[in-house]
């Protein structure tokens, strides 16, 4: 029997309590289990709930909730925080620590196997992935990163059928994505788009400085054709000067935000039009209702192959969705090592799919999974409106 305590560490997504249920149910069976309080703060301030009857009941009850329900947050995790939690896991007696998270969670998860083996403390260590930004190494997606996107590509088909039917009053909309400085999320906007008519009209992603000049074109031909424009632009975006617009650091982390506003601006200025600019904000994260089914089940099985991992002896490892070459969509878990994650650093959209959007939304359209109901056009096709 092994004594375990897991976290949730980083920003929360739609799906990251099903990876927990996953990992508790299988986990649960033969060993004790301990969850850790508010990600890497609590690991380092010793905040610790024993698995009791109750504990247990309450987190299965959260498998289809949105949220962090152990409390995740953002941590300044440094070296001395770090040696104080492994004093605490070797005091608890804990030889096993799991983390689910991002870039930021892997990193420091390694970093305690290495201080625990400094320590001369026998510790395994298990990753288990999450991301609505799409941006975590070695693994082909991650749980969380589906229903974002479907999140996304919904928002932005909807806002587009409201911005049309009000462009004698508005014509351009820019709808601002999370994503940090991979353009995964922003790009699956155009996802359920069918005609060119429809939004978005035009896309910025992080992994090419953004061109005024080609903005202006693009969004002077929509309202030229289409008469009205919706523009989707990634947080970490910046001009071609770049710079990128942050509103906030908070424990030494940029909090990247502001692009769509200086878009806003620019349009007014350059084509005296009325302009919008709209954060998608937290509902990217959080909303239920646009959750994947294929993205609940993934996030699911990650926590199974992580606890069963556990009894295998794996350490030091993340678990790593990867796509094989079957035509049908199949992902197969395999582990990857901490170390090489944390080198991998944020993951960005390769050429391939920058350059072809189509080929992205092929690769995305499994992971969104689920069918959904198409819009009629936005006219009716050869139709001509009387004006009296």
């Amino acid at each position: 029997m092994k004594n375990i305590a897991i976290g949730q560490a980083g920003g929360p997504t739609s799906v990251i309590n099903t990876t927990l249920v996953g990992f508790v149910k299988q986990a649960m069976k033969e060993n004790k289990l301990h969850f850790i309080e508010n990600g890497y703060d609590g690991l380092t301030h010793g905040q610790f709930s024993e698995g009791n009857e109750t504990i247990l009941k309450w987190i299965l009850d959260h498998e289809h909730i949105p949220g962090a329900c152990l409390g995740s947050g953002r941590y300044a995790f440094t070296d001395e925080n770090i040696s104080t939690a492994v004093r605490h896991l070797k005091k608890m007696s804990i030889n096993t620590l799991v983390f689910i998270g991002g870039n930021g969670t892997m990193e420091a998860l390694n970093k305690v196997g290495i201080e625990a083996a400094r320590q001369k403390y026998d510790l395994q260590v298990i990753g288990l992935p999450k991301t609505v930004d799409n941006d975590l190494g070695c693994t082909d997606h991650a749980p969380g990163f589906g229903s974002a996107a479907k999140f996304v590509a919904q928002a932005t088909r909807d806002l587009s059928r409201d911005l049309y039917s009000m462009k004698n009053f508005e014509q351009v909309r820019i709808l601002e994505t999370m994503g940090r400085n991979a353009g995964w999320l922003a790009a699956a906007s155009g996802f359920f788009k069918t005609t060119a008519e429809e939004g978005p009209h035009f896309i910025a992603l992080p992994e090419k400085p953004l061109d005024q000049e080609q903005l202006l074109k693009a969004v002077k031909s929509a309202l030229t054709n289409y008469g009205y424009a919706v523009v989707v632009v990634s947080e970490g975006v910046a001009f071609s000067n770049g710079k990128q617009f942050q509103h906030d650091v908070v424990g030494g982390r940029a909090i990247l935000g502001g692009i769509s506003k200086q878009i806003e601006q620019l349009l007014k200025e350059e084509l005296k039009v009325t302009a919008r600019a709209e954060l998608l904000g937290m509902s990217q994260r959080s909303f239920s209702q646009s959750v994947s089914s294929r993205d609940t089940a993934e996030a699911y099985q990650v926590g199974v192959v992580g606890a069963s991992w556990i009894e295998e002896g794996l350490s030091n490892v993340m678990v790593s969705m990867e796509r094989t070459e079957k035509k049908d969509y199949e992902i197969v878990m395999k582990p990857a090592s901490l170390q090489a994650v944390a080198s991998c650093g944020e993951r960005v959209m390769p050429l391939r799919f920058i350059d072809n959007l189509e080929a992205y939304y092929k690769w995305l359209a499994p992971i969104i999974g689920d069918p959904i109901t198409s819009y009629p056009p936005l006219a009716p096709k050869n139709t001509v409106f009387t004006h009296y």
